[in-house]
């Protein structure tokens, strides 16, 4: 073996040093933005709420497929209004989906309808029932529904005649993922309200959330191949088409609860910026309870997400009168969740 020369051995440690500095630059080039942003969420959750910023009566909760398809019944309909009577709860979203992915809906995934509907104007009056009505999109995976093609969003205007015709008073859609710019989902919601329109009935989305950052979500699509956010520009495109849009203010990827308030204090913002005065702005709070990449349960919670969004109202549109939460789900809340929004949001 031959002896390392000392040149080398003053190479090989210049190698080393130089490895090191950059790793270190490396690292601190990816963690000083995400620290600087995290600082700004938790600073953007001080301060206190505007005086009356409280519901609105134009909440909505999203309810399982149990409602629709004969597993409920008229005691469960009862102790549903029980729990709502007294909150600002107006709009029902009753899962009676899935589409297929060619935009059909077979009549046999409602079959309760009607009796649901019937039961609701018993127990809850003045409260809206709409389907609830999704399917994944062909934009990042083979499989799943096409928008491009026409007689895609020529099914599915027709399985939302049908669902009208079967007693529910509008139809909400979460068609995910769905990528900023889709301009052949803006073309489906022209259609739709057309629809909504002419049988006096309401049309809600379920929309993505707003980039926190110009040209997030194209970025976000470079780096991990899931665009996830919408920018603002097109949020307010698909709000100026329907008649309620609300917000998936949760999955939000915040680790602590003070920067989960202040980042949904910053969509509430985003949102409030672009939705016209016509169209009712509701911001999701998470009812659930999962420990994932994406949503952490110690952070993520209805208390949290309440203060936000009033903290977020408060600076942009106290105001504001067509506005509200939307709880997601029924089936997954707690004690817990429904104390917060009553305690934090109702008054």
């Amino acid at each position: 073996m031959v002896p390392e020369s000392a040149a080398e051995r003053a190479r090989r440690r210049r190698w080393a040093r130089w490895t090191r500095r950059t790793a270190y630059v490396l690292v601190l080039a990816l963690v000083l933005p995400v620290l600087g942003a995290e600082i700004a969420l938790r600073v953007n959750y001080t301060g206190d709420p505007a005086d009356g910023t409280y519901t609105r009566g134009r909440d909505a909760i999203w309810l399982g497929h149990a409602w629709v398809d004969g597993r409920k019944k008229d005691a469960d309909v009862a102790a549903l209004a029980r729990e709502l009577k007294t909150t600002g709860i107006r709009d029902l979203y009753v899962h009676a989906g899935p589409l297929e992915h060619d935009g059909t809906l077979p009549a046999s995934a409602y079959p309760k309808a009607g009796w649901l509907v019937k039961a609701v104007h018993r127990e809850l009056p003045g409260v809206r029932v709409q389907a609830w009505l999704g399917d994944v999109l062909a934009t990042e995976t083979p499989d799943g529904m096409r928008l491009e093609r026409a007689g895609t969003r020529a099914a599915v205007v027709r399985s939302t005649r049908a669902i009208l015709d079967a007693g529910f008073e509008g139809a909400h859609f979460d068609l995910e993922p769905l990528h900023s710019g889709d301009r052949d989902y803006l073309s489906l919601l022209d259609s739709l309200h057309r629809l909504t329109g002419e049988r006096h009935a309401q049309l809600s989305v379920a929309a993505h959330q707003i980039d926190p950052l110009p040209g997030f979500h194209s970025f976000w699509g470079t780096v991990a191949g899931h665009p996830k956010w919408w920018s603002q520009e097109f949020f307010g495109e698909v709000a100026r088409r329907v008649d309620q849009i609300a917000v998936m203010s949760y999955d939000t990827m915040q680790p602590l609860q003070s920067t989960y308030g202040g980042y949904v204090a910053q969509q509430t913002a985003l949102a409030l910026e672009v939705t016209p005065d016509s169209t009712d702005l509701l911001m999701g709070l998470p009812f659930y309870h999962e420990n994932r990449f994406g949503h952490w349960n110690h952070a993520e919670t209805a208390a949290a997400g309440v203060r936000g969004v009033r903290l977020g109202l408060s600076r942009t549109d106290a105001d504001r009168e067509r506005f509200g939460v939307a709880l997601y789900v029924d089936f997954a809340a707690t004690k817990d969740d429904w104390t917060a929004y009553r305690e934090g949001w109702v008054r």
